[in-house]
């Protein structure tokens, strides 16, 4: 119990100092429609509803949305907020709704106002000046939002006491006596301003587009709610910004502050807590971790281990149960106690035994689990603290990459400027002095700044590691081939380097695979149309059709079939014909055809005659 309270009073003192430093901020939001006496207005609530939104998400400590208030509740709600701009760094009081100028005087008017005659303004609404009463108290900033400006309703029934009363269309200017104070009126002074066609007024809602930019100075922020309205309603509506503030930004929601270096992980003090809650391992501690940290992955860990735990109890509860019935077996059988009894006995002793055994099981069961998520949560920081350290190497790489290329472009423009000081005649010492006056870069600096170059033209595939080895000679022969140069390879030098500096792209060509073909500095797969391949020249040809391959049979067994064939005699073969007789129909005979022949019957007269088989 010590240690937790150790553990609860680090917890009491991180979130104490960590709210210590913020900036307190406080809203009130009325928005008035349901007037009584003149016709309910449209967008107030729905303009009061999204600027309380605006505020809520902006973080502000104290919001209080308040709608269609009387004089009476009107009243409660200025005081209770301003007793809450006491300890505030930041007050915001907007008000939608009607208001009304009178002898140079803005009231904003409760939704029970009548106002019968000029004297009931006094009565009946809230001078500005209540309204800034409230908010007087922020040590900051005291802002005040107006879109009260409409055509007041109340103006055309009212009865003057005194003829020469006058009361002003829209609001009334003023300037504020509190240094840091602002009112932003939805129209000029003497200008009314418009509800809109929509859902919200045209100020109300470039309010909440421009207001909650982060780092933007409000002064700047109303600047561009000013543009948005002027362009919604035809340059008809101007709001406008009364009063100071100094020459500090001040915006509604702070900027974001900008990493610079290497940025703490925001799960450590998270893991910490955690690591020190394993350390006690009570149920209270882990009780008290989850009641700060209730989500995340840390608070399933947490949970795991008060499943552990309450496993453990579990089994320590069954522990004792199995010894007390097999006390009590034990006893009976000494105190010769009847059968049933001791059957009884028995029957408790193997039930405890059997829950001894599971809440053993469960117990181990949670033990495994708890010990896999221990697991899980090492290599998951493992994992996170590899890919800080690999953000952070390549971080110091982009840098040293930056910074060299700075030296190499000061370098070159030294060179520049000895060679165009000295004489034509002694072009060559000029190009030799320069590296000699600048020995911050080692050998290894320039020939990684010279590979850089090689790479960035095309010359050289491998990484820029400072080693001048065969791979990067090799490269620089490449260049002298395709750029006319004569470099000597075997040396980095910084005639090279000026060289290479003044090429404004790839040099080299570019060397594709089989399959392959060049395409800008990149090499693109070559892709031929159906029935097509690429040949060795890398270019599409036709796929030959395959042709059957015949078998070549042995010439000896070929003649003896041709001579069977020829010793066979000749089978009888019929021409088509046939010829039918008192014996009946056969087919004429191979190498004969039919014949018409007159016939003679006795006495010399001829018949009509038929076929008859002629063979020659």
């Amino acid at each position: 119990m010590g240690a937790f309270r150790w553990f609860s009073l680090f917890l009491l003192i991180g979130l104490t100092c960590g709210s210590a430093h913020a900036e307190r901020r406080v809203a009130l939001v009325i928005g008035n429609s349901a007037y009584k006496s003149v016709p309910r207005l449209s967008n107030p609530t729905n303009d009061a509803t999204l600027v309380g939104g605006m505020f809520r998400k902006a973080g502000f400590d104290s919001i209080d949305i308040k709608l269609d208030l009387n004089v009476v509740e009107m009243r409660k709600a200025l005081r209770e907020f301003g007793g809450k701009t006491r300890d505030a760094d930041v007050a915001i009081i907007y008000y939608a709704g009607h208001g009304i100028e009178l002898d140079g005087n803005n009231y904003l008017i409760p939704t029970d106002a009548t106002l019968e005659t000029d004297t009931d303004v006094l009565d009946e609404t809230f001078p500005l000046d209540r309204v800034l009463f409230a908010i007087e108290p922020a040590k900051q900033l005291r802002l005040v939002i107006l879109d009260a400006c409409r055509d007041n309703p109340f103006a055309k029934t009212m009865k003057r006491t005194v003829a020469s009363r006058a009361i002003g269309r829209g609001l009334a200017k003023i300037e504020p006596t509190s240094p840091n104070t602002m009112i932003a009126f939805a129209a000029k002074a003497g200008s009314t301003a418009s509800d809109g066609d929509s859902k919200n007024s045209p100020f109300a809602a470039a309010v909440v587009e421009r207001l909650p930019t982060p780092g933007l100075d409000l002064r700047k922020a109303f600047g561009f709610v000013r543009d948005d309205v002027l362009k919604n309603t035809g340059y008809k509506q101007e709001p406008y910004v009364y009063g100071s503030l100094g020459g500090d930004d001040v915006p509604l929601i702070p900027a974001k502050p900008v990493a610079v270096g290497p940025q703490p992980n925001p799960q450590d003090s998270v893991r910490r807590d955690y690591e020190l809650a394993l350390q006690i391992g009570s149920r209270e501690v882990w009780t008290a971790f989850l009641t700060q940290y209730p989500d995340g992955f840390y608070a399933s860990l947490a949970k795991g281990q008060l499943s552990r735990i309450a496993a453990e109890e579990a089994r320590a509860v069954a522990v004792d149960k199995a010894k007390q019935a097999e006390d009590e077996k034990a006893r009976l059988a000494t105190e010769h106690a009847n059968k049933v009894e001791q059957d009884k006995a028995a029957a408790a002793a193997r039930a405890a035994e059997d829950a001894r055994l599971a809440a053993e099981k469960a117990k181990q069961a949670e033990e495994v689990k708890a010990a896999a998520a221990e697991q899980r949560r090492k290599d998951a920081e493992a994992a996170v603290a590899k890919a800080l350290a690999d953000k952070q190497a390549a971080e110091k790489a982009l840098a040293d990459r930056i910074a060299n290329d700075k030296a190499a472009a000061e370098l070159v423009a030294g060179q520049a400027a000895e060679k165009k000081a000295q004489a034509d005649g002694e072009q060559k010492i000029a190009a030799v002095a320069p590296a000699a006056s600048a020995p911050s870069l080692s050998p290894q600096e320039t020939a990684k700044l010279l590979q850089s170059e090689l790479r960035r033209v095309g010359c050289l595939a491998s990484a820029a590691d400072g080693d001048w080895n065969a791979s990067s000679q090799r490269s620089l022969t490449l260049f002298n081939r395709y750029a006319g140069t004569k470099f000597d390879v075997k040396l980095a030098s910084f005639d090279a380097l000026d060289a290479l500096k003044v090429k404004p792209g790839r040099v080299c060509p570019l060397v594709c695979d089989r399959g392959f073909r060049a395409d800008g500095d990149q090499c693109s797969r070559i892709t031929c149309r159906a029935g097509s391949r690429v040949n060795d020249d890398n270019e599409c040809e036709k796929i030959p059709d395959k042709k059957p391959a015949t078998a070549r049979e042995d010439s000896r067994k070929r003649d003896e079939q041709r001579k069977q064939v020829e010793s066979a005699p000749a089978k009888p073969q019929s021409s088509g014909q046939i010829i039918c007789n008192s014996a009946g129909c056969r087919p004429v005979a191979r190498g004969c055809h039919l014949q018409f022949r007159a016939g003679i019957i006795a006495g010399g007269a001829a018949n009509s005659g038929s076929n008859v088989e002629v063979c020659n």
